[in-house]
């Protein structure tokens, strides 16, 4: 599956696609007060939070994990791992990833909104900027006039594995 990523390495490439190959959903987040997006193929739900069960000795990015219809989904924080404010109140919100059978929920401020976008609104991310490092946010766009970065979610659970926080799998052992 192309990420957007690629499609922005792509884009300037492609000359006389269709409408339809130049149009990318998206699922608009909000974290920290930043704007973030997420390929809409990534997402598999939206859940209010009603209660988060703390794990004993996990890295700070997760905050617990929550039943979702009998599936204990880990629940993650990714404003520490983008660099962005912590305070404020709790995040009401939980957005479903999936990257193959693998999911998890990441905490949001609001409920998300589905966007279409052009692919040619998509540019690349400056990596390594003074005092930043965000490794998978891979793009910026321009979301309700101001610049949010795209969320590669495959590299997301790279680096919320990384942290020692494994995603619950789909897969079962037949």
């Amino acid at each position: 599956m192309e990420t957007l990523a690629s499609s922005v390495q792509r884009s300037d490439s492609v000359k006389g696609a269709s409408s339809a190959e130049t149009l990318v959903r998206v699922c608009v987040i909000s974290l920290g007060k930043e704007l973030f997006a997420i390929d809409l193929h990534s997402v598999s739900e939206v859940f209010e939070v009603d209660s988060i069960t703390p794990v004993p000795g996990m890295p700070d990015v997760l905050v617990g994990v929550a039943n979702l219809r009998g599936l204990v989904i880990p629940l993650v924080d990714l404003r520490s791992m983008l660099g962005l404010s912590m305070t404020g109140s709790a995040l009401p919100y939980a957005v479903v990833v999936r990257h193959g059978a693998q999911l998890l929920a990441v905490l949001v401020e609001r409920v998300p909104e589905i966007r279409t976008i052009q692919r040619d609104q998509l540019l690349p991310a400056v990596q390594h900027a003074q005092g930043t490092v965000r490794p998978f946010v891979t793009a910026v766009l321009c979301i309700e006039e101001r610049m949010g970065g795209v969320l590669e979610i495959p590299t997301v659970f790279e680096q919320v594995e990384g942290r020692g926080v494994y995603a619950l799998s789909t897969e079962t052992d037949a």
